[in-house]
């Protein structure tokens, strides 16, 4: 069937993965591995995990900074930058972020042309808070050939806030860097919580999800695998990945139709519906929507 006017088919690929702490030359030549594999099947978005330059379990903030890099100087980002401009694909990518002697869990957006944005972690997990400051620089919205791109990290999934900011600034799909850990109660049977979140939020927002989490073991913390990504209904169309393997997961994501559906019917499209007047600035009240 032939496609409709203006529909835009983006190949998105999660890259499931396992850094290991501290090898910050091995993990980046890994990464770069794997945006190639997935670039030959054919993908234009590429999405990789949380701190996926460094590890993540540092055994203090001392150790933290040693391994953290500046963005988008730094030898990772670059290296990024080249391998997208190169192949001429759109990577999000989680980073150890060093601003002066600040540190940021952060996320880079590249593409053809080299450096885009930078988004840094709002909202900090554990005994991330003793090693990273807040993110600063909100929820950016990156307007690119593929689409319009909004990216945040892990833990941030847990706040409706993220995805409805990024929706309203006419995001047309949410690349989610990732380091998933087990969630207390979870039944082994069911799905992860975190992928059920992704679900239910790329649902109420009309927005695709592609989240990239990463396996194994790390100094004593499992990792749960189980990347995905969702189209704007709120389906998974690319995995869930294993709990414990390496993988590449792909989907053809019609980006057009994050805009065309949120129209769910002659009266109602789900952010117009918004009441901003209630709600108040705390949940972006003051936040001038896009034309979605």
């Amino acid at each position: 069937m032939a496609d409709e006017p203006g529909d835009r088919i983006v190949r998105v690929a999660c890259i499931q993965m396992e850094p290991k702490i501290a090898a910050v030359d091995d993990n980046v030549a890994v990464s770069i591995e794997r945006i190639k594999e997935a670039a030959e099947a054919g993908a234009q978005l590429i999405v990789l995990p949380e701190l996926c330059n460094t590890g993540y379990v540092f055994n203090d903030r001392d150790e933290a900074m040693e391994l953290a890099e500046p963005v988008p100087s730094g030898r990772t980002c670059e290296a990024w930058s080249a391998i997208s401009a190169r192949l001429g694909v759109h990577v999000v990518a989680g980073i150890n972020e060093r601003d002066g002697d600040d540190l940021f869990n952060s996320a880079v957006v590249v593409g053809p042309s080299g450096y885009l944005a930078t988004y840094r972690k709002t909202h900090l997990w554990d005994k991330e808070k003793l090693i990273f400051k807040p993110g600063n620089l909100g929820f950016p919205i990156v307007d690119t050939a593929v689409g319009k791109i909004g990216t945040f990290i892990c833990y941030d999934t847990w706040f409706s806030e993220s995805y409805r900011l990024c929706a309203v600034q006419g995001a047309d799909i949410i690349c989610l860097p990732t380091n998933w850990v087990p969630i207390p109660g979870q039944d082994p049977s069911r799905e992860a919580m975190a992928n059920i979140l992704c679900m239910a939020s790329a649902h109420t927002n009309g927005v695709f999800v592609a989240a990239a989490d990463r396996v194994g073991e790390e100094r004593g913390q499992p990792f749960i695998g189980q990347s995905l990504i969702v189209n704007h209904t709120g389906w998974p169309i690319g995995g869930p990945a294993s709990y414990e393997m390496e993988e590449i997961i792909f989907a053809d994501c019609n980006l057009d139709d994050a805009r065309r559906h949120r129209v769910w019917n002659d009266h109602n499209r789900v952010l117009h519906d918004r009441r901003t007047d209630i709600y108040g600035e705390t949940l972006g009240a003051n936040v001038t929507p896009s034309d979605y």
